[in-house]
């Protein structure tokens, strides 16, 4: 049975996501702090984090970053959930590491859908646990781990599947549609511009073998060297 936190400070926010995802089958523990929930972490990991960004004690935004900057927690699938509505706010929220973003009010068949969907993806395994090459970057699927130029390179869940997606297809255009079912699910209902941010930061941290991702203007992208 999967576990997941939801951070949530209103309670009746809280009591919702918590019955529907604890009829679903999942095990469920919800705090209304920043601090409670920081406290938990040290005792377990959950499979998944539902998190609020406004909350009383500290901003949610800031605990994703925390989370992102952690080994043990780096790699968690995060869902935000916010009342903003604002592109920037999403955009800042994907830039740092979000896995995906829910915007208040939403239903409850979504939000199940957007669990199953992160999860499902979060939790697939590659039974071969190969191990793939490409110019300096070296992706090995059993440990989950990758190096470029023989460093280590730290990605998140989201970063990691399209580097994979990007290997596995290296020479191929893929074009943006293709690289949203594969990585974030035929359910997912966010903006195409998730696919932009999350692939900047997968360049920045590639570093000089970032440049093999190239973009295909008004189709998608491509890894492939010069």
């Amino acid at each position: 049975m999967s576990l997941i936190y939801i951070v949530e400070d209103d309670k009746n926010i809280l009591e919702i996501e918590t019955f529907a995802l604890k009829n679903s089958g999942y095990d469920i523990r919800g705090f209304s702090c920043a601090k409670d929930f920081h406290h938990a972490l040290k005792d377990f990991l959950p499979d998944l984090i539902l998190l609020d960004i406004m909350l009383p004690d500290e901003d949610g935004l800031s605990i994703l970053k925390k989370l992102r900057m952690d080994k043990k927690t780096q790699n968690l699938p995060i869902i935000m959930v916010t009342a903003k509505t604002t592109e920037i706010d999403k955009v800042k929220g994907l830039d740092m590491g979000a896995d995906d973003y829910m915007t208040k009010p939403f239903g409850v068949m979504e939000l199940i859908s957007r669990v199953k969907a992160l999860l499902r993806r979060s939790q697939g395994e590659n039974p071969e646990g190969k191990t793939y090459k490409f110019d300096k970057i070296v992706l090995d699927d059993e440990k989950h781990l990758v190096t470029v130029n023989g460093e280590n390179c730290e990605l998140t869940y989201k970063e990691y599947e399209l580097l994979k997606l990007f290997i596995t297809n290296a020479g191929v255009v893929i074009n943006r549609e293709r690289i949203l079912e594969r990585i974030w699910g035929t359910d997912f209902e966010g903006e195409s511009r998730t696919i932009d941010m999350h692939i900047k930061n997968l360049r920045q941290k590639l570093k000089d073998s970032g440049k093999c991702i190239k973009t295909i203007r008004n189709v998608g992208y491509v890894l492939n060297v010069d």
